[in-house]
């Protein structure tokens, strides 16, 4: 078993069965591996000629002479059909046995039976619905029907009809119809020859016999008038005289052409049916001929074949003999090509799981990295978090012991030295204004009138207490304790004054 190439003919196709096929492959040309068959299918149309007895349906037999050019269609659907259906059979319907090389013949009888019977069929129904006038009045309508049934039928088999020719209609042995229709219209066409110089030679002597009457009528007019006018009418009479004798010669003319004319129809007539007679014995001499030349030309042809064979078979086996070297060449270069197309196959497929291993175990790397610096990042955020829930709680328990947040916000004000740091900014903010403070005092406000200075300043700080009094009764805010301290009781009441208007604000029934 091998590989082997095959290269179909221009009027062929290569038929491929086997392992690896469903069911069949349709190549020009092609690889045949191990365990596949091959076969050649030509698409060379083919000539059936038959001559077909049918009856119409007036019950008259006859033959139908025809010729059919029929072949394989030339498309992929149709070529499937005519391989699976009508190749690789013999007549007595047994596959013929594959060569060496996986070829497989085909036969072409089985398949010339299976057409003839489709156009016999076909035609004889066709013809069984028509009459005999109908076959000889339409002709081509009954070519357009037997062709269209026929080809209906040979589509299933992948089939095509190229051309169509039927012939004239003959008798069957026994039948003399289409011989009686031809003396009939033989005979009718001599009687109507007949009839027709028959006719002739009435209208002929009808109108001697007017022209006769008429003469003596016009002879008569003028003995009459000559008694009156002899003498006046002998140069009409003269004229009428020489009018006659043309009449009398222009009808004596017409009847001789008559006479002459059926006369040489029938010499015609005559020499055609001799003609007739004589190519056919010139048909019969030339057979005759024919038959003795071609026996003398076939043995000097069988003679030259043998020759012509011994030579052509020489010729093969030399050809044979150099297309084995070649082939063998060939499959050695295709065998060479194929390993190296592997060879570079797997180098190309082991440096591409080489790229893919590196590249795997780079992204493993950097995913691993990145997955570590996550957890890093969640880890820290988590311990934030943690210290900051534990510094709130922290803060938390110390408002509780410095007396609430407000306390808490004063320690952590000392604590990071905001206070210092606003009085820093303040003198900053003041410092090189040079301020100049005047006080002016335009009445007597001191004991026994006299002037005191420091009455603004103290009247400010008296204005102090009511007035933090007041922003913590209506906002429940308290001043420092460095600047003031505000009583105990009194804070209370704020406090409770406080919830009140915010439970008043907030819409509180209470």
């Amino acid at each position: 078993m091998g590989i082997w190439y095959h290269v179909s003919e221009p009027n062929a196709y290569l038929v491929i069965t086997g392992a690896g096929v469903n069911k069949v492959m349709i190549k020009k040309k092609a690889l045949v591996y191990p365990f596949q068959k091959v076969t050649k299918i030509r698409i060379t149309p083919f000539d059936f000629s038959m001559s077909l007895q049918a009856m119409t349906i007036e019950k008259l037999k006859f033959s139908l002479p025809a010729v059919f050019t029929i072949g394989p269609a030339d498309n992929l659907e149709a070529l499937e059909k005519y391989a699976v259906l009508l190749t690789g059979g013999e007549a007595e319907g047994r596959p013929k046995a594959a060569d060496a090389k996986g070829n497989v013949a085909v036969s072409a009888g089985h398949v010339q039976d299976i057409v003839k019977g489709i156009i016999e069929g076909e035609t004889r129904s066709i013809v069984s619905t028509m009459t005999m006038e109908e076959l000889f009045r339409e002709r081509k309508i009954f070519k357009d029907k037997v062709i269209q049934q026929v080809q209906s039928e040979l589509d299933q088999f992948g089939l095509c009809i190229y051309n169509a020719n039927v012939k004239e209609l003959q008798d069957t042995p026994g039948s003399e119809y289409f011989a009686v229709l031809s003396r009939k219209a033989h005979e009718g066409a001599l009687n109507q020859a007949k009839v027709d110089v028959a006719d002739a030679r009435m209208k002929g002597e009808v109108g001697e016999a007017e022209k006769q009457g008429k003469t003596k009528q016009e002879v008569a007019k003028i003995h009459a008038a000559t008694a009156v006018l002899e003498t006046e009418r002998k140069g009409e009479k003269a004229a009428a005289d020489a009018k006659l004798t043309n009449k009398e010669i222009e009808i004596e003319k017409s009847l001789n052409i008559a006479r002459i004319n059926a006369q040489r129809e029938a010499e015609r007539r005559d020499a055609e049916l001799n003609t007739e007679v004589e190519k056919k014995k010139a048909l019969m001499e030339l057979e005759r001929l024919r038959a003795t030349t071609v026996t003398e030309a076939k043995i000097a042809k069988e003679s030259s074949q043998e020759k012509a064979d011994a030579q052509l078979y020489t010729q093969e086996k030399a050809a044979e003999g150099r297309k084995f070297s070649e082939t063998q060449d060939a499959d050695a270069a295709a065998y060479r090509l194929t390993k190296d197309a592997e060879a570079q196959f797997l180098a190309k497929e082991r440096e591409a799981e080489a790229a893919f291993y590196t590249s795997k175990r780079a992204a493993e790397a950097e995913y691993f990295k990145k997955e570590r610096e996550a957890q890093a990042t969640l880890v820290t955020q988590q311990r934030e978090a943690e210290g900051l829930s534990a510094m709130a709680k922290a803060y938390g328990d110390m408002a509780n012991v410095l007396g609430g947040p407000q306390g808490l916000m004063q320690y952590l004000m000392l604590q990071n030295n905001t206070y210092e740091r606003l009085a820093k900014a303040n003198a900053l903010a003041i410092n090189g204004m040079q301020p100049k403070i005047n006080v002016w005092n335009t009445g007597a406000s001191g004991e026994n009138g006299a002037m005191d200075s420091m009455a603004p300043i103290r009247n400010l700080f008296q204005s102090l207490p009511p007035l933090l009094s007041t922003i913590q009764d209506q906002t429940g805010m308290q001043p420092p304790a460095w600047l003031a301290q505000m009583p105990q009781e009194q804070e209370q009441e704020h406090a409770y004054s406080a919830k009140k208007r915010m439970e008043l604000r907030n819409g509180s029934d209470a």
